[in-house]
């Protein structure tokens, strides 16, 4: 029984960790501790650490193939550069809630690019999950509501949205990796890239980071955005989808929506408002309908 509930538990935690991360970053940047690419290199530094920590204690051969090498540089691009550093400086212009709904639209985005790449079928659901998920997206970034923590809506949401089209992009060119080498070791390597292809755009940042500002408060965030929302969070994805498939995996998606408002709402004082609401009703179907199998 503990082992059938234990992957559950991991995905369930991948997701409350993202929910938290969207508002512990915008705690952390809004506010001026640290700049956005500042705390991109932290998050990839200590996770790469992490990862080489966790490679030494259990030890494994691998050897990379010459021809993988361009694609492991490309997730690398994809998956770490272009992904997370878009994510943080767009989160940081936009409403918390605006992040987590838009970036509900990758599992969209990744089925109808895997058709295309693939060459599989592409049914009227993915193409109505499609348009339905682009309507939602557009309500969300057409709004003219701002604040504070949220003072150029449409540059964030935009760069939200090339954020998850580049984590489309790194989800398909990973994959083959996955099945070729150890999914750890993948992500080991792909971090390691990344943290040296980061390096110049985030360097002058990092040394912005006001060390002497931070609390117990902020120290206590920056744990949870870098142990828990990027090192644990790939980690137990991993383990999840390992013990209980993609499919069941990307269901969990459904309760970040849920974890990241709840938690805007209360340590943000952001506001759930009509447009969001149907914002989230277009993303949601869009997504249920470009996953759903066509019945024949």
């Amino acid at each position: 029984m503990r082992k059938n509930i234990l992957p559950h538990l991991a995905l369930l935690a991948t997701n409350l960790f993202f929910g938290i991360n969207l508002s512990a970053i915008k705690h952390l940047v809004n506010n001026g501790f640290v700049q956005a690419f500042g705390l991109n290199l932290i998050r990839i530094g200590i996770s790469s650490l992490l990862l080489w920590i966790l490679f030494l204690l259990y030890p494994s051969k691998i050897r990379i193939k010459k021809n993988d090498i361009p694609r492991f540089i490309l997730c690398s691009i994809t998956g770490i550069v272009i992904n997370q550093l878009l994510f943080v400086k767009g989160l940081s212009l936009t409403f918390s809630i605006h992040a987590v709904l838009l970036m509900l639209i990758t599992p969209i985005l990744i089925t109808v690019f895997a058709a295309w790449v693939l060459k599989e079928k592409l049914t009227a659901n993915k193409i109505v999950g499609l348009f339905l998920g682009v309507l939602g997206a557009t309500i969300l970034i057409s709004s003219r509501t701002y604040s504070k923590t949220a003072t150029n809506v449409l540059l964030g949401d935009t760069f939200i949205i090339i954020n998850a089209i580049a984590y489309t992009v790194y989800f398909i060119l990973v994959k083959p990796l996955m099945v070729t080498y150890r999914p750890i070791d993948v992500i080991r390597i792909i971090f390691t890239i990344g943290l040296f292809l980061a390096l110049p755009f985030c360097w002058s940042e990092f040394k912005e980071t006001k060390w002497e500002l931070f609390g117990l408060t902020e120290w206590v965030l920056l744990g949870l955005v870098v142990i828990g929302g990027t090192f644990l969070a790939y980690l137990f994805n991993i383990y999840g989808i390992k013990k209980l498939g993609a499919s069941i995996a990307g269901a969990y998606i459904y309760s970040q929506p849920a974890f990241g408002t709840i938690i805007a709402v209360f340590f943000l004082k952001e506001n759930i408002e009509l447009y969001k609401i149907i914002a989230a009703v277009f993303i949601f179907s869009g997504v249920y309908l470009a996953n759903r199998k066509t019945i024949a």
